[in-house]
């Protein structure tokens, strides 16, 4: 299902996380749960996963992470202060020590001139506080930008753990 290098990387991040006793959660829009599906094909993954949102309307933003319908409204769910609303509620609701937030538009519609296809704000929610990133993958094509999205997500959960302390 997925590519050899991220279910590598996937492996890696699930054995650590195990050894270090650190859980996960996601909150996903635009990947609809590709990130939580990728870490749960490591066998033994239920150590560290949690669980996972698949938040793709604003409606389940809101019902299941608690996103302020204020903030989706000033901002549209596309935006910084959304993916860091996604990925408190996500740690928060799960009590895991990390939480990553995916929200974007992936394509082929859906792009505006200030956001366009290819655009994505992750965020990471850890005890230490919420990290927010935006990326744009460009117009590569709906499959590649979640892929890009998937891969970028692992990353800021491998840099989380790289610093994270043994429970």
């Amino acid at each position: 299902m997925f590519d050899a290098d991220l279910e590598r990387r996937a492996a890696a991040y699930i054995e650590k996380a195990a050894r270090l006793g650190v859980t996960v959660a996601t909150a996903e829009s635009c990947t609809g749960g590709l990130v939580a599906g990728l870490l749960t094909e490591v066998p033994g993954s239920s150590a560290v996963v949690d669980r996972g949102f698949v938040t793709y309307s604003n409606d389940a933003k809101q019902q299941m992470l608690g996103v302020a319908v204020e903030l989706l409204a000033a901002h549209g769910a596309v935006s910084e202060p959304v993916a860091r609303a996604m990925a408190s509620g996500a740690r928060q609701k799960s009590g895991a020590a990390f939480a990553v937030a995916i929200t974007g538009v992936a394509g082929p519609g859906g792009g505006t001139e200030t956001k366009p296809v290819g655009l994505v704000h992750f965020a990471l929610a850890t005890p230490d506080g919420v990290q927010a990133v935006e990326k744009r993958f460009g117009d590569l094509g709906r499959r590649a930008v979640r892929r890009e999205s998937v891969s970028f997500a692992l990353q800021l959960l491998e840099a989380a753990l790289s610093v994270a302390t043994p429970k």
